[in-house]
């Protein structure tokens, strides 16, 4: 069997959820990660929701969605001999990724400068809020603290109502996902250097391009974008905005009209289809299209658009639309349900779904599965998340090479 991109790698997974993906994703590029947690558990075995309601340390769902692929122990990074151990593990480590407050590693000793000098070609990864740098690394901040900094939140809902944040907490991992591009963009480097790298990352930064838009604006003309809720803010000297969002019989989809050669295709084939169902206006079968000037639409014309599409969009369900606007070519898609997901055919035919055992529940959970396909190193399939101190042995005493009476005194001072 072909080996994963990282097989060759080991990775010191201390991240807590701002930082959970980014070590699954590497585990899942091959590599072995470990995750460190303090003696009794990390503290995010206590996020919800549970495997059947059952509220246990080793049966959070979420613990075991974000962990799965990694190995784990236990050590208590503020005693002596913990710290000890650590230093130990980084000499052997191609990567350490963590999410601690900034400075908080190098008051322990345990910091890029101080591990460097034990592994020159050590990669270490931090994840915080606002980075390690500038007048905000020292600000706490939640997940909603990071979206609305991140301007996001300001952005999302409808006008005359509050800001709203997506109902899962993303941020961290936008995150996790910008520290996984950072850290193999390192590891480039170290290819050709043999020489580590620190990599800074801003959760808060990483959402400035969730949003995608607003900034730009702000650079553009010197204006803040406001909430529009399904609509689409279009820069134009008129201010107006493009409906996004449409119900149909079974939920929503979402159409967007758009100008140039793929507004001209997508805009001209669902008023064909339209058409052909009885229920075209006449005026925008009137419109070439090909020459539609999105810059001069005015709020009132695109809304008397949407309003006619909208009509035709009730008419149909998701699956009608979606599979209606492939065989014509057109930018449509549907606003997916978890349900939707599961049933997907694309995401079926790329085995996209798996089911991973659980012995110590009885039961297989089914996970999302690699993030993409390689031809000559596929991803790696997932194996469970850890248990408490699950893998301490394996690494400690098969590994480390510490006797097991190590082991036990560790364990009696409360290093592992």
């Amino acid at each position: 069997m072909t080996k994963g991109i990282l097989a060759s790698c080991r990775v010191l997974d201390l991240t807590d959820e701002k930082g959970f993906l980014c070590g699954k994703i590497l585990a899942e590029m091959g590599a072995d990660v470990i995750k460190i947690e303090p003696p009794g558990g990390d503290s995010a075995r206590r996020v919800g929701p549970f495997y059947k309601q059952q509220v246990e340390p080793e049966k959070s769902l979420y613990w075991l969605a974000f962990n799965a692929g990694k190995r784990g122990i236990t050590l208590n990074l503020e005693c002596r001999d913990g710290q000890g151990i650590l230093r130990r593990l980084a000499k052997g480590a191609h990567f350490l990724i963590e999410s601690f407050h900034p400075g908080y590693l190098n008051g322990l000793g345990l910091g890029y400068a101080q591990l460097r000098k034990i592994s020159p070609s050590l990669i270490m990864t931090s994840i915080t809020p606002f980075g390690q740098k500038g007048p905000q690394k020292d600000y706490l901040a939640s997940d909603l603290v990071c979206m609305s900094m991140g301007g996001l939140v300001y952005v999302t809902g409808d006008e005359d109502r509050p800001p709203v944040r997506i109902s899962f907490p993303q941020s961290y991992l936008h995150g996790a996902l910008e520290a996984v591009a950072g850290t193999m963009m390192a590891n480039f480097g170290r290819l050709r250097t043999e020489r580590g790298q620190y990599v800074d990352v801003s959760i808060t930064g990483s959402m400035h391009m969730v949003g995608t838009y607003p900034h730009i604006y702000w650079d553009m003309e010197k204006r803040n974008e406001r909430r529009r809720g399904t609509m689409l803010p279009w820069g134009t000297g008129t201010g107006a905005g493009r409906h996004a969002i449409y119900p149909c019989k079974d939920g929503f989809i979402t159409f967007i009209i758009y100008g140039g050669s793929v507004g001209a295709q997508s805009n001209t084939a669902l008023v064909k289809w339209m058409d052909e169902e009885g229920i075209a206006p006449e005026f925008l079968k009137a419109i070439d299209w090909s020459k539609y000037d999105l810059i001069k639409a005015t709020q009132d014309e695109l809304s008397r658009y949407a309003s006619a599409f909208g009509e035709f969009f009730k008419r149909h369900t998701k699956k009608e639309l979606v599979d209606g606007a492939l065989e014509r070519d057109m930018m449509m898609y549907p606003v997916a349900t978890v349900k939707d997901l599961l049933e997907d055919p694309q995401l079926e035919a790329r085995e996209f779904w798996q089911e991973v055992p659980h012995d110590d529940l009885g039961a297989k959970l089914l996970y999302p599965g690699p993030f993409a396909k390689f031809s000559e190193s596929p991803l790696s399939r997932l194996r469970r998340a850890p248990g408490i101190g699950e893998h301490n042995i394996e690494i400690y005493r098969d590994e480390l090479g510490l006797s097991m009476d190590d082991i036990v005194r560790l364990r009696e001072v409360g290093a592992i």
